[in-house]
């Protein structure tokens, strides 16, 4: 009965620490998440309107898309850092 009891005691006692732990959330991953969006074409000399038509169309689609892509990247990266500091607190 007494080696019970210590052994219960000691299981509750053995996993306590002195030592505060503190997390910190994990940084962006690699450098795919924090590559800039591609640099924007510009237009020869000489161009025709047409030249200036497609390359218009061109920098928008791309400008627009990259920026979807990286509001939304960072959202969700803001979104779970509150919720992983939410739970550490």
């Amino acid at each position: 009965m007494k080696l019970l009891v210590l052994a219960l005691a000691f299981s509750l006692t053995a996993c306590s620490t002195t030592v505060p732990v503190a997390m910190k959330f994990p940084e962006a991953p690699g450098q795919q998440a924090m590559t800039a969006c591609p640099a924007l074409q510009k237009l020869k000399d000489g161009a025709q309107l047409s030249d200036v038509s497609r390359t218009v169309a061109t920098n928008y689609s791309s400008y627009y898309e990259c920026a979807v892509k990286t509001d939304a990247w960072i959202e969700w990266y803001e979104t779970q850092r509150r919720i992983f500091e939410g739970v550490v607190k």
